[in-house]
């Protein structure tokens, strides 16, 4: 399992991609079975109203959130990248440019440590 984190001004967003073996977690809308990999990680956009207070760099914002899409890929580096992509989009929709997106791929194990 890997953990595909996107940091900007001072906030985060965290994936996950599970790989083959890896059991993701199954739910309306998941992907084929076959699917040897697995990325799912939450979606949002900036609302005038309601949603949720968050911080990105000096700005105070109102985010909603979207189920989380789970996507399927044939190969490792495709899900990668795409996990890669989804996390710097979510940013843009908050204004920051993927730029200023620092996104790492980490190890579960890694994580746990951390």
């Amino acid at each position: 399992m890997l953990l595909v984190r996107g940091t900007a001004g001072g906030t985060g967003l965290t994936g996950t991609l599970y790989e083959p073996g890896e059991d993701p977690p199954s739910f309306k809308g998941a992907p084929d079975e076959g699917s040897p990999y697995v990325w799912i990680c939450d979606a949002f956009y900036e609302v005038e109203s309601g949603g949720q207070a968050q911080t990105v760099g000096d700005r105070e914002l109102r985010v909603a959130f979207e189920s989380p899409m789970p996507r399927g890929f044939e190969t490792r580096e495709a899900a990668i990248e795409a996990a890669k992509e989804h996390v710097r989009t979510q940013f843009a929709r908050l204004g920051v440019e993927a730029a200023d997106v620092d996104v790492t791929v980490l190890q579960q194990a890694e994580e746990a440590e951390a």
